[in-house]
């Protein structure tokens, strides 16, 4: 029985070397030779190649056939795949958002896209005197919040499109204005969002108060959440360039990073 467990061990620890390989792959992005693998695993050639030809008959690894190089295969890609659909941006938001606030010096939070909505489910609240009126549950509006503007903007829903001409007839007819009009406004907030990358609202949710939100996107390229900050308009900048727009910017790419996304331009 002894004898059975070191044997189990053992071979653990062979899986843990060979899958040095896979990571030397993985982290590389692009078609490798052997000897190359091999040296970023940190060991021997000819060791190297007896662990790739049984990751390719598993079909984790394959060769392609005119250069000789590696690179990862189907199998590997479905593992992968099936690993980041279980990612949970509301788990992995926790470190991200502590971080941000102590940066920041301002209550932040995360939303998600739920049955009503742009809905928060997570506060980071930063202790300033002044009291914020956001709770985890709060479902904010599409047009009038810098987390709705963020769904509107980036987020792919029919649902979605259902509330935003309800909230625009709404505009149309406490504004008095043309629907049209209210759309076109709305359609203009949102180009300009999406060329920054990030909402921004002054006072026109909460008097006073003043909100950045910054989309997060998963491995797909879908974004499933937003991150939110907010402050009084006497200290907290909605400049494009600010710091918090800046430090905002970058706890959103975190994030989209540990749930897999890869940026576009790399």
């Amino acid at each position: 029985m002894v004898t059975r467990v070191a044997s189990d061990r053992q071979g653990i620890q062979s899986i843990e070397v060979g899958f040095r390989l896979i990571d030397v792959l993985a982290s590389n992005g692009r078609p490798m030779m052997l000897r190359d693998i091999a040296r970023g695993a940190g060991m021997p050639a000819a060791k190297a190649h007896r662990y790739m030809v049984s990751f390719m008959r598993t079909g984790m690894i394959e060769q392609d056939s005119s250069s000789g190089r590696y690179l990862l295969g189907s199998h590997a890609l479905e593992v992968g795949l099936s690993a980041l659909g279980r990612l949970d941006p509301v788990r992995l938001a926790g470190p991200i958002l502590e971080d941000l606030c102590e940066e920041i010096q301002e209550t932040v939070a995360l939303a998600v896209w739920g049955n009503r909505g742009a809905t928060i489910v997570r506060i980071v609240d930063s202790g300033a005197p002044i009291t914020i009126a956001l709770r985890a549950g709060t479902v904010l509006p599409l047009c009038r919040s810098a987390t709705g503007q963020a769904f509107a903007a980036f987020f792919r829903s029919p649902f979605l499109k259902q509330m935003l001409d309800q909230e625009l007839r709404e505009i149309s007819e406490a504004g008095k204005i043309a629907i049209t009009t209210a759309r076109r406004q709305l359609e203009k907030t949102l180009t300009e969002i999406r060329r920054h990358g990030i909402s921004r609202a002054s006072g026109s949710l909460t008097p006073g108060i003043n909100g950045f939100s910054a989309p997060v996107f998963d491995h797909s390229g879908m974004m499933v959440a937003a991150i939110t900050s907010l402050g009084t308009v006497g200290e907290f900048s909605v400049e494009w360039d600010s710091r918090v727009a800046r430090a905002m910017r970058a706890a959103a790419s975190n994030l989209s990073r540990k749930l897999g996304f890869q940026h576009p331009e790399g």
